[in-house]
């Protein structure tokens, strides 16, 4: 029997098989491997027929199934009772952390746009800068633009130094990291040396979460004149100053 297939854009090999999961209404923690497996060699095969390019990893992906579903058709081993051994690996547990671990991705990623398209967005007030010289004083030789490209920096280095791309923490606690502490412990440190450059702030952090945290900490205490950011030098580091 066919299947009728409609040929949408996918993310990756990860977000075809959400699809197919989606579609056949099945567990994503006991997934009928040869049924979805079929279905996904078939839509790699209708990607052939209407000539389009299939990436590798649609291809390694589809390897990796072809395994599983061998290794699902193989005897399991037996006990001493005659039982199937409980401590036996299930062939399918690798993918689904990664299915498991994409969906949560996903989610998170529909979370943000739907906070995008709804207009919630953190913002410098009006009333805060009383004039353009004035707010030569908070981004010397800066823009908030700069600010934002050297925090996006911070984040890569962080992803390349933990091999972290794209992961999403387990639970997303809320409550783990507070801007209000974070806007202590910048103070604190600004307290105990006046200077100090922008990538400091972010050393010691522990994932993304808490990197996120500690720049919109730093963004609060700009606004509330608490502390100033200062490019010394075309194209030298970002330092944070403060006030006191």
């Amino acid at each position: 029997m066919g299947i009728n297939i409609k040929l949408e854009i996918f993310e990756g090999p990860l977000d075809l098989l959400l699809h197919l999961i989606k579609k056949a209404e099945v567990d994503i923690y006991d997934i009928p491997i040869a049924e979805i497996t079929d279905q996904y060699i078939t839509y790699l095969r209708a990607m052939e027929d209407l000539d389009l390019e299939i990436a590798s990893e649609f291809l390694i992906m589809a390897a990796t199934l072809l395994e599983i579903k061998s290794r699902m058709l193989l005897p399991k081993a037996k006990t001493e009772g005659d039982k199937e051994a409980s401590a036996e690996e299930d062939p399918r547990e690798e993918l689904v952390r990664k299915l498991v671990e994409y969906k949560k991705y996903k989610e998170f990623a529909y979370q943000l746009k739907s906070i995008e398209e709804n207009n919630v967005i953190f913002f410098k007030s009006p009333d805060i800068i009383d004039d353009i010289d004035n707010s030569e004083v908070f981004f010397k030789n800066i823009t908030l633009e700069n600010l934002m490209v050297a925090f996006k920096k911070v984040i890569r280095a962080y992803e390349n130094r933990y091999n972290d791309r794209g992961k999403i923490p387990e639970n997303i606690d809320h409550d783990e990291f507070k801007i209000e502490d974070k806007m202590d412990e910048i103070r604190m440190l600004l307290k105990e040396k006046r200077r100090i450059s922008f990538n400091r702030f972010f050393e010691r952090a522990s994932n993304k979460i808490e990197i996120i945290v500690i720049f919109l900490a730093m963004l609060e205490l700009i606004k509330l004149k608490e502390i100033n950011a200062i490019q010394y030098e075309s194209f030298g580091d970002i330092i944070i100053e403060g006030q006191g």
